[in-house]
């Protein structure tokens, strides 16, 4: 996908996003306010607040990393979200004079980080800015590369009476990146947003966490902390010192 980058797909799905990704696991909330205790707490991938502002209702002290001003700009506009300091950089190479009790990345945006060495980096980054107590959770799909077909897959996301939205996707099985569009269809016309990523497997990111000083605390199949099997869809993993 030519000329995309880390600030691509939040600068160009911003005014969408909360019409798409609105709803959350209220489970999320309740095991991030338990691991965060009385906070603070650093979210990677921040967008347009849809976890942080609740934990934020719940008094937990917080900040945010992103990269793209269009969606930190929705979060502000939310009551609350001016009240949330945000440092616009990327999550792969970051410096803020605080350190925290916890520090998360949901949704998969962990994988918005395009290669191997910056996820790395952003492991040894988190570390540093951990309290000696801090954790690291990150919550992400299980890979499936049987869902593609000659390295590539056509898939509907949602469908309604007057529209729908579809997912195409290229997978890179060398590079573990999936390079994707989702495409809306609907009276209005046809819109496309396009995606990146570099899925890691969990035991690759437990790899990562180890080079950075880090150890697997939990791995659960759910926000509920359900157990993770070979039958889990997505993990919630937990990393501390």
């Amino acid at each position: 996908m030519k000329d995309f980058d880390y600030t691509t797909y939040g600068e160009l799905i911003a005014d969408e996003y909360d019409e798409f990704f609105s709803e959350y696991d209220p489970a999320s909330i309740d095991l991030l306010a338990e691991l965060a205790g009385g906070g603070p707490a650093l979210e990677l991938g921040i967008g347009t607040g849809r976890i942080a502002l609740p934990l934020h209702e719940r008094g937990i002290p917080i900040q945010g990393i992103d990269t793209s001003e269009a969606m930190v700009a929705k979060m502000k506009a939310k009551p609350g979200g001016a009240a949330i300091e945000v440092l616009m950089d990327s999550f792969a190479d970051f410096k803020l004079e605080q350190h925290f009790k916890l520090i998360y990345v949901v949704f998969n945006t962990f994988f918005a980080l395009l290669t191997q060495e910056e996820q790395v980096s952003c492991f040894k980054r988190v570390r540093e800015h951990l309290l000696d107590d801090g954790v690291f959770l990150i919550e992400a799909f299980v890979p499936d590369v049987k869902r593609f077909i000659d390295h590539q897959t056509v898939r509907i996301a949602t469908q309604t009476q007057t529209s729908s939205r579809l997912n195409v996707s290229q997978h890179d099985p060398v590079t573990q990146n999936i390079t994707s569009q989702n495409i809306i269809l609907s009276p209005e016309g046809t819109r496309i947003y396009p995606v990146k990523l570099r899925y890691a497997w969990p035991s690759e990111l437990d790899l990562m966490a180890q080079l950075a000083g880090l150890s697997l605390r939990h791995r659960w199949g759910s926000w509920s902390k359900d157990a993770f099997t070979r039958e889990s869809k997505r993990h919630v993993s937990v990393y501390g010192r």
